[in-house]
């Protein structure tokens, strides 16, 4: 389904509840710039890197898009995924169904929830959903999950620095307008995002996952206001 549902969204801040799950496959793809592209990239770096019938985590899958563009690159891969919307797994379920990909998908809270022990972990836009204080422990909680030698991959939208930040912002506008959304659309989902999305720097997030224990911290895609970064456990000698 096309996304217009900022044509009629109210002051309420942003949730991903039933109408936003129908329409986030449209919704991410037109909002993301690359987005089709940097998950191509990511899930042929997993599939190129990880061990045979290795564990994927994939915290905050939203529809598990990411998880079934891997399954049909490894189908011998265990592949987990968990979001706290019960509508985001419920269509996330039909789809996996639909392509015959045996993925286990949970709704649960990423922040309480088990992990279990994994060969990688996504963040795929997810962190920036959570409180900035909260973010440390997470990551730190992401990093005793991952196996020696394992990665996150993880997919932010940044706060550039102060004399582009402004430029930036406009060129990103832009870019969606140029993608369908109307001014309005973009004005109203701005402000239902103000005070949930909150964007750190890409040194901030790096910052993060060397103090979490994460030896290596490599950014593979970036457009703008958005970057990809695989962030690597490796055995400290």
């Amino acid at each position: 389904m096309r996304d217009d549902i900022f044509t009629r969204w109210g002051d309420e801040k942003f949730s991903f509840n039933e109408s936003v799950a129908s329409v986030f496959d449209d919704m991410i793809s037109r909002s993301v710039p690359f987005y089709k592209v940097s998950s191509e990239l990511v899930c042929l770096l997993l599939a190129k890197t990880l061990r045979q019938n290795a564990r994927v985590l994939d915290l905050g899958c939203s529809l598990a898009s990411t998880l079934l563009e891997l399954h049909a690159k490894r189908d011998d891969l265990e592949l987990v995924g968990i979001d706290s919307s019960a509508a985001m797994i419920e269509l996330a379920s039909k789809k996996a169904l639909a392509h015959g990909a045996k993925i286990k998908l949970i709704i649960g809270d990423i922040l309480t929830n088990e992990l279990g022990q994994n060969d990688a972990v996504i963040l795929n836009y997810t962190l920036q959903f959570l409180k900035p204080h909260l973010r440390a422990d997470f990551l730190k909680k992401i990093f005793s999950s991952l196996h020696k030698n394992s990665v996150l991959i993880l997919s932010e939208k940044l706060e550039c620095a102060k004399p582009i930040n402004t430029a930036i912002t406009q060129i990103y506008e832009e870019y969606k307008e140029a993608q369908g959304y109307s001014k309005l659309e973009i004005a109203k989902k701005k402000e239902a995002l103000s005070s949930v999305l909150i964007p750190l720097s890409a040194k901030d997030n790096e910052k993060l996952c060397f103090e979490a224990g994460f030896s290596t911290f490599e950014c593979i895609f970036r457009w703008g206001n958005f970057a990809t970064f695989v962030a690597i456990k490796k055995i400290k000698i």
